[in-house]
């Protein structure tokens, strides 16, 4: 496994493509104008309480009101459990938050379509290795460290940082860390946390305490344990920010960082530009004949399997099994690939087989153990489908690069020509039993214009025998083939 990240900038845009082995495996994307604030901590306002819904509204400065769910409060009188984890009992919304109160809150999901961000005042500050958690008495070690004697060692380092500040988690970027290094990561944090309890003090609502790292920071700090072969950079001032913050915070990469000064576009290194072109597309082919089908919407996303021109093996149950596993793999890094969250319902090609079922499913749990991102899934049901949850904490690469077609309103397809012919005929009947007129005049495209006078329309021609009265057609330029416009004369 090779790791590169190409790392384009472009006025305030920044891109990050990360690549495993030459292929594109995930897309990052922030812009000056529409920068994440997923990390940021804001010293925010109730505005309402709704016992109802078991949430509040909190005013963090921003155009929309943030949402505070009771889940996501954590009383002051939080406590540990042996096993490091919280403890703590949510009671009625109104019972924990009042309108006009004072809160110091972190947005966990970016603002998305029309919803407000998602908060929690469930404070932490991530490092490279650790992760401070104000309030904490206790020391947790990521999971994804499996070697006993390395997360003794890690635990052991780490208590003795723990005060009534607070308390760390254990980051699987530092398996193998020296104690310097954990301890120079803890000091930093336990000093940031000073600086932004010193703001809070300071500062009114409605105020940012702590803005999270610029994308480019941000991605490499998060990778940090990872086996990066190189990072590079096709912006003088941004390679040497990265190179600074590497130095200081994670000495290991700062030598893999280049400087990228060819002619070809960065992007065009793995045809990066291309993947991105076709993960915003519908239909994904895979390699055996077959593809994915991959739907959007603001509740949920789903995926439908097809063989399509696999013909596959000698018999159909090989050929469908095959298929469906080749798609686990395609489904997997399209998720990371489009930033896909949320609720996801699969719909893989019928199986009536269990251990068949059972495969599918090993290989989409093995694909999707690589995620970053925490995911879920459920088995199959009992319509064959297969519901699964990922992380979603920002929007995905299609709602963040495209919006809705202004003339189809988001749906994809628009009317026929026929269709809005019928209801032109039907809106000037309405007209002529309501209002009193002389005339119509029709404002429409020149496509359904010119489908009106083609031999002189039979419907228009029994349109008007109905009103008695003239009806002229005329081209507006500007309107789109759905719009239309029955004037009374």
């Amino acid at each position: 496994m090779t790791i590169e990240l190409l790392v384009n900038i472009t006025l305030s845009e920044t891109r990050v493509a990360y690549i495993d082995d030459g292929i594109l495996q995930e897309m990052h994307i922030e812009r000056g104008s529409k920068r994440g604030i997923v990390g940021n901590i804001y010293k925010g306002r109730v505005n309402r309480v709704l016992p109802g819904m078991q949430a509040a509204f909190i005013d963090i400065g921003l155009d929309k009101t943030a949402f505070l769910h009771a889940s996501d409060i954590v009383l002051p009188t939080t406590c540990s459990t042996r096993d490091g984890t919280k403890n703590f009992y949510v009671n009625d919304i109104a019972s924990l938050v009042r309108q006009g109160q004072d809160l110091m809150v972190q947005v966990i999901k970016d603002p998305i379509g029309t919803k407000g961000a998602r908060l929690t005042t469930d404070i932490t500050l991530p490092s490279c290795y650790l992760v401070f958690m104000p309030g904490a008495t206790y020391v947790g070690v990521s999971q994804r460290i499996d070697n006993v004697v390395e997360r003794q060692r890690l635990k052991n380092t780490v208590s003795h940082y723990c005060d009534k500040f607070g308390g760390f988690i254990i980051r699987t970027a530092a398996e193998g860390v020296s104690a310097d290094e954990l301890a120079q990561d803890a000091n930093f944090l336990k000093r940031l946390w000073s600086k932004i309890l010193e703001r809070k003090k300071r500062n009114q609502t409605k105020y940012q305490l702590y803005g999270e790292l610029a994308l480019s920071q941000r991605i490499l700090r998060d990778l940090a344990g990872a086996d990066i072969a190189r990072v590079l950079v096709d912006s003088q001032v941004t390679y040497d920010i990265l190179v600074a913050f590497t130095n200081e915070y994670i000495p290991d990469i700062s030598g893999k960082i280049e400087l990228y000064i060819n002619t070809e576009p960065i992007f065009d290194l793995y045809d990066v530009e291309s993947e991105i072109q076709r993960a915003l597309e519908r239909k994904v082919a895979l390699k055996s004949g077959g593809d994915i089908i991959i739907d959007q919407t603001e509740a949920m996303t789903t995926i439908d399997i097809n063989t399509g021109a696999f013909v596959g093996y000698r018999k159909l149950d090989e050929t469908i099994l095959n298929t469906n596993i080749e798609a686990t793999q395609a489904i997997a890094r399209q998720l990371r690939l489009r930033n896909l969250g949320g609720i996801i319902i699969i719909d893989f090609i019928d199986m009536h087989n269990e251990e068949q079922r059972s495969i599918v499913l090993h290989s989409l749990e093995k694909e999707l153990s690589k995620d970053r991102f925490k995911t879920t899934i459920n088995s199959f049901s009992q319509l064959g489908l297969v519901e699964m949850t990922r992380q979603r904490t920002s929007e995905s690469i299609e709602h963040f690069l495209y919006h809705s077609c202004t003339f189809c309103n988001g749906r994809g397809k628009l009317k026929t020509v026929e269709t809005v012919c019928f209801e032109i005929f039907r809106e000037i009947i309405r007209l002529h039993y309501t209002f009193k007129s002389e005339h119509f005049i029709v404002y429409a495209s020149s496509s359904v214009v010119e489908a009106l006078k083609i031999e002189k329309s039979q419907a228009l021609i029994e349109i008007k025998n109905i009103v008695g009265k003239k009806v002229k057609i005329q081209i507006d330029a500007l309107y789109s083939q759905e719009q239309f416009t029955v004037v009374i004369m």
